[in-house]
């Protein structure tokens, strides 16, 4: 003899309870609300609605920061003219290292982060390349690169 199913006495269609799916889509949203972030950004974007008014209805003025120099590259050239050293920043002539020093370190008042690239003469001696290389690391240039030649 067969056992009598509960679910044969039923006639009539199956029902889904809503609640439970409810409850759950409302914890769902209640999580997202908690993790969402509300920060303001914290970077000044130059916008043309730069005047706001505030409560008391005076105006006030979003200060926009000064737009930096680029500079593309500082070229170093050393060059060796009738046995001697010359130096050039950016194709303008040095007479000295330390002059070499004090525009270099202008520079790096401006733009630390601008490469310094240095591009000697074959006959110049090594140890002039290098004094160049220690002031423009002295100056805190964060790139000095050596400039080569393609011919090989």
């Amino acid at each position: 003899m067969r056992r009598p199913s509960i679910y044969a006495q039923r006639s009539g269609e199956l029902e889904i309870k809503m609640t439970p799916m409810i409850d759950v889509v409302f914890l769902l949203l209640i999580f997202f609300v908690w993790t969402a972030s509300f920060q303001i950004v914290e970077q000044l974007l130059p916008s043309s609605v730069s005047m706001e008014k505030s409560a008391a209805g005076a105006a006030s003025q979003v200060e926009i920061p000064p737009e930096e120099l680029d500079f593309e590259q500082v070229v170093v050239r050393l060059l060796w003219q009738d046995g001697r050293i010359a130096w050039t920043i950016n194709q303008a002539p040095v007479g000295s290292l330390t002059e070499l020093r004090s525009r270099l370190a202008g520079i790096a008042k401006i733009k630390s982060d601008a490469p310094v690239v240095i591009d000697p003469d074959a006959e110049v001696p090594l140890g002039h390349v290098i004094n160049v290389y220690d002031v423009a690391r002295l100056e805190h240039f964060s790139k000095v690169q050596f400039a080569t030649s393609a011919e090989l």
